[in-house]
């Protein structure tokens, strides 16, 4: 089947990679695992829950694990749900084949959607969008069972969706659970998060990075094991981020910038300027995406060093707002499809700012 016939791209999907809902595989996160399957077991399952952490470390993969579980196993008193270990659901299993196929109406999915006008997604998860599920939750189980509604990512809802959402939450349907993914729990309406369990997902050990790797399969697989270990290292416990450094020249690009931001303050124009060439050049989607995934690794890297090194506190005021500023930067050049150049400009002006800042 051709991509066209296929549909429009999934904004929650990584390339041709297997999607979170057809992913069996899961690698890391026992203590989360134990702590939902065991709130279930007792009939103490939140209503809703928050499932945070780092791009790229299962979060979404951990959501329709779970909505796959609850679908086998509606009762939470009956033997064969009391007797299990972890959320796995066999493959043959025909909740596991109605999942990865959608082929149930008893699961929402709220992702950013595609626009027919532009020939992208949508920057962000829309009211009328929200608007949609709601419609849909109301209308009660097809099989007697759970709701379930995925939300990912809660970091994309714009104010008028989250306030949507919210007044699903508040006033949902019996037997519904919401999972919101989220990169930034932090960021999330408040009235939200205070309706909302939290369950963190932290970065994946390197062995396990490297076997979700494998678990994908080609063409990332196929990669020889350096090359494959080398992105996995680099990509700090994200698959999503191993996959794409594995990808093309992603790792020897990925390398060029890290040299730019190693060599601030001193900001080094000529490579600045070859890079926003680059980032603004025909077919630079992969490129760009790699750059935004290596800004996000070194600042958290420079305020995570500088926080445990008792840096002075004009030098962490300084970061926090040039982090602010550049999210807002990406956010307006996404949203209103500025010129690149300007941003990647505007970062580094921004990033050597925080250097030399204290």
């Amino acid at each position: 089947m051709s991509k066209e016939a296929a549909g429009p791209p999934e904004s929650d999907r990584f390339d041709d990679a297997p999607h979170p809902r057809e992913t069996l595989a899961f690698f890391g996160h026992a203590g989360a695992e134990h702590e939902l399957l065991d709130a279930y077991k007792r009939n103490r399952l939140a209503q809703a829950w928050i499932v945070g952490g780092p791009e790229g470390v299962g979060k979404a993969t951990f959501a329709w694990r779970f909505a796959r579980f609850l679908l086998a196993h509606p009762d939470p008193k009956a033997s064969e749900a009391q007797r299990a270990e972890t959320l796995a659901v066999p493959p043959e299993h025909v909740a596991a084949r109605r999942v990865a196929t959608m082929a149930l109406a008893d699961i929402s999915l709220l992702r950013r959607e595609w626009n027919e006008k532009t020939k992208k997604h949508f920057t962000e998860i829309r009211v009328d969008d929200v608007r949609e599920i709601t419609r849909s939750f109301h209308q009660g189980s097809g099989t007697g069972g759970w709701r379930v509604a995925i939300i990912d990512c809660a970091d994309d809802l714009n104010r008028s969706a989250a306030n949507a959402l919210l007044k699903l939450i508040e006033e949902p349907p019996e037997r519904s659970l919401f999972l919101l993914v989220a990169h930034q729990p932090g960021r999330v309406l408040p009235t939200i998060r205070s309706r909302c369990r939290k369950l963190m997902l932290g970065p994946l050990t390197q062995d396990e990075t490297v076997a979700a790797v494998g678990a994908v399969g080609a063409p990332w697989s196929d990669r020889p094991a350096a090359d494959i270990a080398a992105a996995a290292a680099r990509a700090e416990g994200s698959v999503r981020e191993t996959l794409r450094l594995l990808g093309g020249d992603a790792m020897a690009f990925d390398t060029s910038v890290a040299r730019l931001f190693q060599s601030l303050p001193r900001v080094d124009w000529g490579g600045v300027h070859f890079l926003a060439d680059k980032l603004t050049g025909r077919d630079n989607e992969a490129a760009y995406e790699t750059f935004m995934r290596a800004l996000e690794r070194h600042l958290d890297s420079r305020v995570r060093t500088l926080s445990q090194g008792g840096a002075a506190p004009a030098r962490m005021i300084g970061y926090a707002r040039a982090w602010d500023e550049i999210r807002d930067l990406a956010r307006e050049t996404d949203v209103f499809n500025f010129d690149k150049r300007a941003m990647v400009l505007g970062v580094f002006e921004r990033l050597a700012r925080a250097e030399g800042a204290g």
